[in-house]
């Protein structure tokens, strides 16, 4: 596998330039992802499919769909992929190479998990930021037009959010000064966290029911459904953070209700 792997890099780095990789090759691998995860939760909103394990009842209108995917398409072209042609310069001082030899799994696993860690913490204190009265109303609104999320809409927002949030996802990569194959992990990686968190299902296969502190769609949808005030969940991908500081309180007591209406309503099956 692992020279399988370094064959293909190999070819890569080859056959393009480092600005060509770093880039446009990221550039592509994000929108990869970030469209064949996203995509199939509007098909099963349209579809009915996996309707028990839809967290809200409610469904998007195909308008709101379409709306969600013009925008996104606007902003990834218009503003993403500008910045990133311009941060070139950024990643070669952060210190991201492409050059063989590759790390090992062991060194990308630590970076990575590293990252996780960081920009969990760095979106915490963002993302409260976003939700102060001035910044929510002419900034963070964006991103709130979607109470019932899906998918796609985990990057839906103002382009000052996009900007702002970015710094949360590269401020880990800034430090260590990565490979170009462990950003390319790490962005994928992120990318399909916050699809699953914005899903709007939560599936007996989904990760919060195997990764401890890990939040999930549960944990962010109920983000989603309240008003910016009462909201709380705030972290991107762990929970610790929310209740470190207590802005998971209303969240853990709707879970415990709901846990108790179904002791309940077991015990009247019995």
């Amino acid at each position: 596998m692992a020279s399988i792997i370094e064959s293909a890099w190999t070819y890569l780095i080859t056959n393009f330039s480092d600005f060509q990789l770093t880039c446009l090759g990221g550039f592509v691998l994000h929108e990869s992802v970030f469209f064949l995860s996203g995509l199939p939760f509007i098909l099963f909103e349209r579809a009915g499919w996996f309707g028990k394990y839809k967290i809200q009842k409610k469904n998007n209108s195909p308008e709101a769909q379409e709306k969600c995917i013009t925008r996104l398409l606007m902003y990834h072209l218009c503003v993403n992929l500008p910045i990133l042609l311009g941060s070139y310069p950024v990643f070669k001082f952060m210190g991201t190479r492409s050059s063989l030899p590759l790390p090992s799994w062991k060194v990308i696993s630590t970076q990575i998990i590293f990252y996780f860690i960081l920009e969990d913490f760095v979106f915490y204190w963002g993302h409260r930021i976003l939700h102060t009265k001035w910044l929510y109303k002419h900034v963070h609104s964006v991103h709130h037009e979607y109470a019932t999320p899906f998918g796609l809409t985990s990057e839906y927002a103002h382009p000052a959010e996009i900007l702002f949030l970015g710094f949360a996802t590269i401020i880990g990569p800034a430090i260590t000064g990565p490979h170009l194959i462990t950003l390319y992990l790490w962005v994928s990686l992120r990318v399909l966290e916050t699809v699953e968190a914005h899903s709007g299902y939560h599936f007996p296969w989904s990760p919060s029911n195997f990764l401890p502190l890990y939040g999930g769609a549960d944990f962010h949808d109920y983000h989603h459904r309240l008003l910016y005030t009462k909201s709380g969940n705030y972290s991107s991908t762990f929970v610790y953070m929310d209740w470190i500081f207590g802005t998971d309180k209303g969240y853990r007591k709707l879970k415990s209700l709901k846990e108790n209406e179904r002791f309940e309503a077991e015990g009247k099956e019995m």
